[in-house]
């Protein structure tokens, strides 16, 4: 970056027009396959996976974070975590009303993340689900930390220390990105250019954060919901290290008792996921599953 890019602060919490998107089955089930998701609901088209609720955003939500961050910066985004707070599932054939803000951005010692706050509704009006997406912008300074910023989900280091209820192993195919760019309609190259990706610091092709977080989803429902997608009430994680098509992705899922969740009649867990190199590839992991 040969000139210094400035944030434009007055587009802070201001939110997007509203923005269409129908769900069509097909879309959901090719979703469930490019996550490698065999749960029968998802399969058959009766549910999406819960992990699709980006997808009716993806696009919407492009326009608002660049009236704050600079277009400039767009090569050095790295998406950092990811927070859904589900209401009700996703099905065939709603027509799903969404909007989106920045809400607020931080600087760090390596980069700068920035907070957007995104919520689907039916057409009907009636609320489908919330997420907190937050993107680090490697290497650039915001100089100010200011706005509102998504909320933790720190995973207790005495949880990891024990044993966990659940450990769940998965592969990540050669193909996946592809797989899931097409599924998805996320087309960054940092997931399909090989060269591209060496160009921005990395050591390849990386799998998309959003695809690493369906395979958690599908673990968690597996491990601590009985198989039930309907039964996840929220997914939260942060992306700390790249995944490599070919790796295997391990989660490991603790119970963790939160005092706040038990008036929502949920029962609250932590995760964490790690590759076949060693690396933590997703931190903070937090599931909430309703009885």
């Amino acid at each position: 970056m040969s000139e210094q890019p400035t944030m434009n602060p007055g587009n802070l919490g201001v939110w997007s027009d509203p923005f269409d998107f129908k769900v069509e089955r097909e879309r959901t089930i090719a979703y469930a396959k490019a996550t490698n998701d065999d749960n029968p609901r998802h399969v058959s088209g009766e549910l999406a996976p819960p992990v699709f609720a980006i997808v009716p955003v993806f696009q919407g939500m492009i326009d608002p974070l660049f009236k704050v961050v600079p277009d400039s910066l767009i090569p050095f985004v790295v998406h950092g975590e990811q927070d859904m707070v589900f209401h009700r599932p996703i099905t065939a054939g709603q027509t799903l009303v969404s909007r989106a803000k920045v809400t607020g951005y931080a600087s760090k010692s390596s980069g700068t993340t920035v907070s957007l706050k995104l919520e689907t509704r039916t057409d009907g009006g009636d609320l489908v689900n919330e997420q907190w997406m937050v993107s680090f912008f490697r290497g650039f300074s915001a100089g100010e930390t200011v706005g509102e910023h998504a909320p933790g989900h720190t995973l207790d280091e005495a949880l990891r220390a024990g044993a966990p209820l659940a450990e769940v192993v998965q592969h990540v195919d050669e193909d996946q990105t592809f797989r899931y760019s097409e599924a998805s309609g996320d087309p960054m190259p940092i997931h399909l250019d090989e060269e591209f990706a060496k160009q921005m610091g990395l050591p390849g092709i990386i799998a998309h954060g959003l695809c690493t977080m369906a395979f958690t989803s599908r673990a968690v429902i597996e491990s601590v919901a009985g198989g039930d997608p309907a039964r996840l009430r929220r997914l939260a994680v942060r992306f700390s290290k790249p995944v490599l098509p070919g790796q295997d992705v391990t989660t490991r899922v603790w119970s963790k008792d939160d005092a706040a969740s038990e008036t929502r009649q949920v029962r609250v867990y932590g995760f964490e996921s790690t590759s076949s190199s060693g690396d933590v590839v997703i931190k903070d992991g937090l599931a909430e599953i309703g009885d």
